[in-house]
C-alpha cells in the first residue's frame, strides 16, 4: 500500500487543479455531504493511531472532541517535527501540501471548527512559505467557504514545542511550556476552547480514509492499526530516506536490509542496533530483527513504532557515545520546569563520561544511574523527561557489559 504517497512525484505540489486531477479533494467534498459522525466512524474503524509518536487512536480523539458541546473549536497540526532522525513530517509539507492541508479541511467540516492552525519547527522556513502559497491556492479556488481557514505558526526551535500543550502555548503566544492536565486538549485547549490537535501524518491520511473506506483501510494494514508508516531511515545504512511501510506486513530486518529499503548496513558492516522512534524511543538489537513493524507487535518485544525514525547503527559506534549524545540533546532541549528532568539528564551525562574512562567509574555509579532513570521516568512532569532515559534503560539491557567494562575492579 503507498496509499499516502502515491502522487508524491506530482511536478507542482502547490496547484489545486493537478491535485483534483488525481482525485484530490474528493474526500472534502464527501466529508461536506457526510455527517460528522459517518467520518468519525470511518476514521474509527480504519483504527488510525497517532502517527506523531503517542499512538493515540485517531477516532478516539475526534469523537471525544464532537461530543463537547462548547464552541467555538479550533483544528491544531503540530508540525514540530524536532525528533532527531524523523524528516517525514518534511516530505508531507513538501511534496505533498494540499492532501495535509484537505485532511484539515476536513477536519474543519466535521467539527464546524473557527480556524486550522500547522504549527510548523523554526527550522523550516521555507516549507512555512510553500504551506502559505498552497493556503492562498485553495483560498483563490474557493474550497475554504466563508467560515474556515488555516494559518501557519513558525515555532523557534524548541523540541519541547512538540508536546502538545506547550505547543498550544507556543502558538498563543506565551511560553511554551506543558500544561498541567487535566483539563485535557480537547476540553481546554487552543486560546482556553475545545481543540483537536494531531500530527501531520495523521492529518494525511485523513483522505485516504475518507476515500477507501475505514474498513479498506484497515485491512491494508495490521488488525490492530491500520494502513500504513511513513519510515525515516538514517545512519550506517545503504538507503537513506523515507519509505511507506504497511504496518504488520514486514520486520524489522525488511526495512534495514531489503533492497526496497534500508539496503543493508554501509560498507558490508555489521548491525549493531538501531534506535527506533526518535531521540525518546528504545534501543533495539540485531536478535529483534524479525519483530513484524507493527504497534502492537513492536510494543510486545518493547520497542515502539514513535515518530518512525529508524536510526541504524554499525559495530563501530560505542553505545556510552552514543548515548552520551542522546543525554546531550536532552539537555539541550529540556524546558527546565521540573527537576527530575532538569537535574537527571545532566547527572545522567556524568555517570555517563565516567563510565567511559577506565578505572573512573564505581559499582555505586551504575547504581545511581538505574535510580536516576527510574525516578526520571516516574516523577518528570511531560513525555521529555519520561523518556529521556528510554534510550539508556534499553541499551542498558542489551550492552550491559560495555556499562560495565570501565567500572573500578576494586569496586566491580
Amino acid at each position: 500500500m503507498s496509499k499516502l504517497t502515491e502522487n508524491i512525484n506530482c511536478a507542482d505540489p502547490l496547484s489545486v487543479s493537478e491535485y483534483e486531477k488525481t482525485g484530490g479533494f474528493a474526500a472534502l467534498k464527501k466529508a461536506i455531504a457526510s455527517s460528522p459522525e459517518d467520518i468519525i466512524n470511518e476514521v474509527k474503524k480504519a483504527k488510525l493511531l497517532g502517527r506523531g509518536g503517542a499512538a493515540y487512536p485517531a477516532g478516539s480523539k475526534w469523537e471525544h472532541l464532537l461530543h463537547i458541546p462548547e464552541t467555538p473549536k479550533y483544528i491544531v497540526c503540530n508540525a514540530d517535527e524536532g525528533e532527531p532522525g524523523t524528516f517525514k513530517d518534511r516530505l508531507i509539507m513538501e511534496k505533498l501540501p494540499l492532501k495535509l492541508l484537505e485532511g484539515i479541511m476536513i477536519a474543519g467540516v466535521v467539527f464546524k471548527a473557527k480556524a486550522g492552525y500547522i504549527y510548523v519547527r523554526g527550522e523550516y522556513r521555507k516549507i512555512q512559505k510553500c504551506l502559505l502559497a498552497a493556503i492562498e491556492n485553495i483560498r483563490a479556488a474557493g474550497l475554504f467557504g466563508k467560515d474556515f481557514d488555516i494559518h501557519v505558526i513558525s515555532g523557534a526551535g524548541a523540541y519541547v514545542c512538540g508536546e502538545n500543550s506547550a505547543l498550544l502555548n507556543s502558538t498563543e503566544g506565551r511560553v511554551g511550556r506543558p500544561r498541567i492536565k487535566p483539563p485535557h486538549l480537547a476540553e481546554v485547549g487552543l486560546f482556553l476552547q475545545p481543540t483537536l490537535v494531531n500530527n501531520v501524518e495523521s492529518f494525511a491520511n485523513i483522505p485516504v480514509i475518507v476515500s477507501m473506506g475505514g474498513d479498506a483501510y484497515l485491512q491494508a494494514g495490521h488488525p490492530d492499526s491500520g494502513g500504513s508508516k511513513l519510515v525515516c531511515l538514517s545512519g550506517h545504512c545503504k538507503n537513506r530516506g523515507v519509505f511507506e511501510i504497511p504496518l504488520g506486513k514486514v520486520t524489522l530486518r525488511d526495512i534495514i536490509f531489503d533492497e526496497r529499503f534500508g539496503g543493508g548496513v554501509t560498507g558490508n558492516g555489521k548491525l549493531k542496533f538501531f534506535h527506533l522512534g526518535g531521540q525518546s524511543g528504545p534501543i533495539g538489537s540485531a536478535d529483534q530483527l524479525d519483530t513484524v513493524y507493527s504497534y502492537t507487535d513492536l510494543k510486545n518485544a518493547r520497542l515502539s513504532v514513535g515518530s518512525g525514525a529508524v536510526v541504524v547503527m554499525d559495530e563501530s559506534v560505542s553505545v556510552l557515545e552514543y548515548l552520551k549524545g542522546v543525554t546531550e540533546f536532552f539537555i539541550h532541549e529540556s524546558c527546565g520546569k521540573c527537576v527530575p528532568c532538569r537535574e537527571g539528564n545532566f547527572q545522567l551525562l556524568k555517570i555517563l563520561e565516567k563510565l567511559s574512562v577506565p578505572g573512573k567509574a564505581q559499582k555505586n555509579d551504575l547504581d545511581n544511574l538505574r535510580r536516576l532513570v527510574h525516578t526520571m521516568t516516574s516523577a518528570s512532569f511531560c513525555g521529555l523527561g519520561q523518556t529521556a532515559a528510554a534510550a539508556l534503560n534499553s541499551a542498558w539491557k542489551l550492552f550491559k557489559a560495555e556499562f560495565e567494562a570501565n567500572v573500578s575492579r576494586e569496586e566491580k
